[in-house]
């Protein structure tokens, strides 16, 4: 079974910076997609940043130019790395990442449980 660890949530101030990681473990034959998604209280999910295995990039209009998403898909990882963090990005984020399991017809979709970050202002 498929499992998306994150790491590396916490507190940190307002201009702080974080890295998330993701771990994905299992029976896995490739990854063609990681990404990042979060909630905040009392709002939807929304994405934040996704990479490909040819690293072509995605990101929220409200992080470009502060956050990074990059990716180690040999060793089966994602990053997050977080600059001049503002309130606003305050949430829990979660890891998603479409996988190829060994002995399946086609990729699926997983995700984390999420690390809480919160940024005090």
């Amino acid at each position: 079974q498929v499992q998306l660890v994150e790491s590396g949530g916490g507190l940190v101030q307002a201009g702080g910076s974080l890295r998330l990681t993701c771990v994905a473990s299992g029976s896995i034959a490739n990854i063609e997609t990681m990404g990042w998604y979060r909630q905040a209280p009392g709002k939807e999910r929304e994405l934040v940043a996704a990479i490909t295995d040819s690293d072509r990039t995605k990101y929220a209009e409200s992080v470009k130019g502060r956050f990074t998403i990059s990716g180690d898909f040999a060793n089966n990882t994602g990053y997050l790395q977080m600059n001049s963090l503002k309130s606003e990005d305050t949430a829990v984020y979660y890891c998603t990442a479409d996988i190829w399991e060994r002995g399946a017809l086609y990729f699926e979709n997983f995700w984390g449980r999420g690390t809480q970050v919160t940024v005090s202002s």
